[in-house]
């Protein structure tokens, strides 16, 4: 190489020294974005923590409606709330909506994707729609990340072993005097 042209290390070093400094800072910007995601959840405003105890209380009282308005109150509170969509998710299910309750199981895994409830909640509405391929890729994802023997393992397998709801019709005798339509 002539004088014209620098060598590899001095050119590595060039690059080293110009872009270093930008990506420390770039990566501490992450870092310090992913761990206010993470603490969000854990310091949970005190009055969504009330919201969401009232919305259960209306659930397990069968005040559906009640139990969504208090949970989704609990979440323009405090928006990182994970608990939140997995209580609406529940709500959901009682209504028979597995496809919001996907949606909601969904929000709480992209705010913790490790929340074994959530893959575990999202596994068992799959079967109850229908999707049991689906459902058995959340039930490996449970294996791998806590074994076999954990709870929501345990509850995913017999979920997937039990099968979606049978629908079943009766039949109705039509009224032997119809007058008109």
């Amino acid at each position: 190489m002539g004088a014209d042209h620098p060598s590899y290390p001095s050119m590595f070093k060039e690059f080293f020294m110009r872009y270093a400094p930008a990506a420390a800072a770039l990566s501490l910007v992450f870092a310090v974005q992913a761990s206010i995601g993470l603490a969000q959840d854990e310091r949970a405003d005190p009055r969504a923590q009330a919201l969401v105890a009232e919305g259960r209380a209306q659930l397990e009282a069968g005040q559906t409606q009640e139990a969504i308005t208090s949970f989704e109150a609990a979440l323009a509170v405090s928006p990182g709330y994970t608990q939140v969509y997995l209580d609406l998710a529940d709500v959901a299910r009682a209504e028979g909506l597995q496809g919001r309750a996907i949606h909601f199981y969904r929000e709480a895994q992209e705010r913790d994707p490790m929340n074994l409830a959530a893959i575990s909640g999202e596994g068992e509405a799959l079967v109850e729609k229908g999707a049991l391929t689906a459902a058995r890729e959340n039930l490996s994802r449970l294996q791998d990340l806590c074994g076999d023997t954990c709870t929501e393992t345990i509850q995913l397998a017999a979920a997937i072993d039990r099968g979606p709801p049978v629908m079943t019709a009766e039949a109705v005798q039509p009224d032997d005097e119809v007058t008109q339509n």
